[in-house]
């Protein structure tokens, strides 16, 4: 499982040109799910995110949390995470996991960090976004549970 993640004032997410999720201050996550993952990598990332002290405190240190900051996130499924590009000029997307389980996967995701305390918001799974994001920083981290 990976996510990209991203410190943000705001983001948002349209389909067909209607907003469906919108949050303020927090973190725009892109979430990949891989073959193979299950329930240990939900569970690690989002107790992770929800927990990496990545906002600043009042001291401009990198110290505070999401939770700590009382901040949201907005998690969109993102399968092309997983692109192998070494071959060819069009990316393959074999190792990432089929939509059934990667959507099964997503969710259960976006209930752990909500579990955490998080306040969650999604995009559309296997819809076409507009994905906006006012970035922070900027403050862009990859984390990824096979590393």
């Amino acid at each position: 499982m990976k996510a990209i993640i991203q410190r943000v004032k705001s983001a948002w997410v349209t389909v067909d040109g209607e907003e469906i999720s919108r949050i303020g201050a927090g973190l725009a996550i892109l979430l990949g799910v891989a073959k193979g993952d299950g329930v240990r990598e939900v569970n690690y990332l989002a107790e992770k995110i929800a927990n990496l002290r990545i906002f600043e405190d009042e001291a401009g240190k990198m110290n505070l949390s999401l939770l700590d900051i009382g901040g949201e996130a907005l998690v969109v499924s993102q399968f092309t995470l997983f692109a192998d590009y070494k071959k060819g000029r069009r990316p393959g997307f074999d190792k990432a996991a089929p939509p059934e389980i990667a959507d099964s996967l997503y969710n259960d995701f976006v209930a752990m960090l909500g579990a955490c305390g998080v306040p969650v918001k999604t995009g559309k799974f296997r819809a076409h976004m507009l994905f906006g994001i006012e970035n922070d920083g900027p403050v862009t981290l990859v984390l990824d549970t096979e590393t």
